[in-house]
């Protein structure tokens, strides 16, 4: 499942990781995301991101979380 919008893919392909969850926010504000890019990145799981494809995955597997919630 895609949960990237076209800004937030731009803004993960320009970010310098090893990052922080709280890197990504900050430099997420700094690039100028949107206020829902910002409340995903907001809502990773407090950890180390070594580049874009773990941040991805963990985008997706909320998704997949959130999307079994409703569905429940």
């Amino acid at each position: 499942m895609n949960t990237l919008t076209p800004a937030l893919d731009r803004f993960l392909t320009t970010m310098e990781f090893p990052a922080m969850k709280d890197d990504l926010i900050r430099e997420g504000t700094r690039a100028g995301l949107a206020i829902a890019d910002r409340a995903q990145l907001d809502r990773l799981p407090e950890q180390r991101y070594d580049g874009r494809l773990p941040v991805r995955e963990a985008l997706a597997a909320q998704a997949d979380e959130n999307a079994e919630l409703v569905a429940a």
